[in-house]
């Protein structure tokens, strides 16, 4: 049986940097959809995503962009800590971030995926539409990286 993957890209475009997740969805190859495979890009509908959620995914790849460490454009590809994500109370219908959406999974008494985490640092999150330049360059990477995760976690696993 082949794992189910959702891969969600997550932020507001009207916040500058934190657009990068909607980006790098609108950039990802419809190809890369199939079964198994769900794109999507939830923008700022966190109880959207919580509640496709509770659908029973194998897997999800979380596109996001991350707080600034001083080094806006860095792409990182890490495992979720989904039980520290989902500590937090109750379900917020205006927050977006892992930890709300986690939160809110579980409010809704569903338990999170294995996820995966591709994020970029910020270097702004101002008012205003698009991305500076160098999370804008790292949107390629980011690209690359979805299709790698999603190679991985869609395989299917021989048992034997």
């Amino acid at each position: 049986m082949t794992p189910s993957v959702l891969v969600a890209g997550i932020g507001n475009v009207f916040l500058g940097d934190d657009g990068f997740g909607p980006e790098v969805m609108r950039r990802l190859p419809p190809s890369l959809a199939g079964p198994g495979v769900r794109l999507c890009d939830y923008g700022i509908r966190g109880v959207h995503l919580a509640y496709d959620l509770l659908d029973g995914w194998d897997s999800l790849v979380l596109v996001d962009a991350l707080p600034g460490r001083g080094c806006p454009g860095a792409l990182h590809v890490f495992e979720a800590d989904r039980e520290s994500f989902s500590s937090a109370p109750g379900l917020d219908a205006h927050a977006m971030d892992p930890v709300a959406v986690f939160a809110g999974m579980r409010a809704l008494g569903g338990s999170p995926p294995y996820t995966v985490v591709i994020g970029c640092e910020v270097g702004t999150v101002a008012d205003g539409i698009g991305l500076s330049e160098a999370v804008a360059a790292a949107i390629p990477g980011a690209v690359t990286a979805v299709a790698a995760a999603v190679a991985r976690l869609s395989t299917p696993v021989r048992e034997g």
